[in-house]
């Protein structure tokens, strides 16, 4: 992060409200204290992210003290940026990535730091931790720069620009771990609670006015928790009794799937979170 500061004149942190950004924004705050953080926090609401979800980002916040920046789906859909899906099925979790670049062009950021890991999926796996974009905000995995020695490449041309993952080799358990360290509060989400389900080709998806029955589709109080919190229409949840850090911690060491296996975007296509990663998707 102290690199991204020092060798950028436009940063931004991505922020979604999940663990993995909320940990990022923890971590900016370590890296520049006793200043502020020296970036502003950018987040793409689909309309469709959960309510808890904008709640606790909202707090988070303000509890910062940091400058954040919301950029609406809706609003590409209005201007015609993007074509909405329709049916049953639709989701506007792939439409943000016109969104993110529209955002990231208006402000004319030069670095996007983001929480993905590569534990988390196999595109993910490919990246450096600068991640060069071309013109068009788009990724090229096979045109990208050595990291020797965590030394960290940041020259690029007019227009091009860098998506930076400072937590890449992190797990899924070294966020969990960390948090239980550090006293992060996170989202009711990721702990267990009852909630009315749908299963929709074994993903279980929280109902709600934008996931509702289809055919023999039918909604079940289960008790379950969110192993990562995103747009509603693809973000499933996952049967558990962890309610606590400690009960999480047990039960990740454990898993055999990882968070994103519950993910009905990812299912799409084999490549599909490679493909929108070229796109520009973080």
């Amino acid at each position: 992060m102290r690199e991204v500061a020092a060798q950028f004149e436009r940063p931004v942190l991505l922020f979604s409200g999940g663990k993995d950004s909320i940990l990022l924004a923890h971590l900016a705050r370590k890296a520049f204290y006793p200043a502020s953080i020296p970036f502003p926090l950018l987040h793409v609401d689909t309309g469709h992210n959960f309510a808890e979800t904008i709640a606790f980002r909202d707090q988070f916040v303000r509890e910062l003290g940091a400058r954040l920046i919301v950029r609406y789906v809706q609003d590409s859909i209005d201007q015609g940026r993007v074509v909405e899906e329709t049916g049953p099925y639709a989701s506007r979790n792939g439409l943000q990535t016109v969104t993110l670049l529209d955002a990231l062009k208006e402000f004319k950021f030069e670095a996007a730091l983001g929480g993905a890991r590569r534990d988390e999926e196999k595109a993910r796996a490919k990246e450096r931790v600068f991640s060069h974009r071309d013109a068009f905000g788009q990724w090229d995995p096979k045109n990208q720069r050595p990291e020797l020695w965590n030394l960290y490449n940041g020259q690029k041309k007019h227009n091009e620009s860098f998506r930076v993952f400072p937590i890449s080799n992190w797990t899924e358990l070294d966020v969990w771990l960390y948090a239980q360290q550090e006293r992060i509060e996170l989202p009711t989400l990721y702990f267990s609670h009852q909630r009315p389900i749908i299963n929709r080709d074994g993903v279980l998806l929280a109902a709600s006015e934008v996931v509702y029955p289809v055919g023999n589709e039918r909604i079940e109080q289960r008790i379950v928790r969110f192993r990562t919190i995103g747009d509603m229409t693809c973000t499933g949840a996952v049967e558990s009794p962890a309610a606590s850090l400690q009960d999480i911690i047990n039960e990740v060491a454990a898993a055999r799937i990882t968070e994103r296996g519950a993910r009905s975007d990812d299912k799409r296509s084999e490549a599909a979170m490679e493909d929108r990663k070229k796109q520009g998707y973080f």
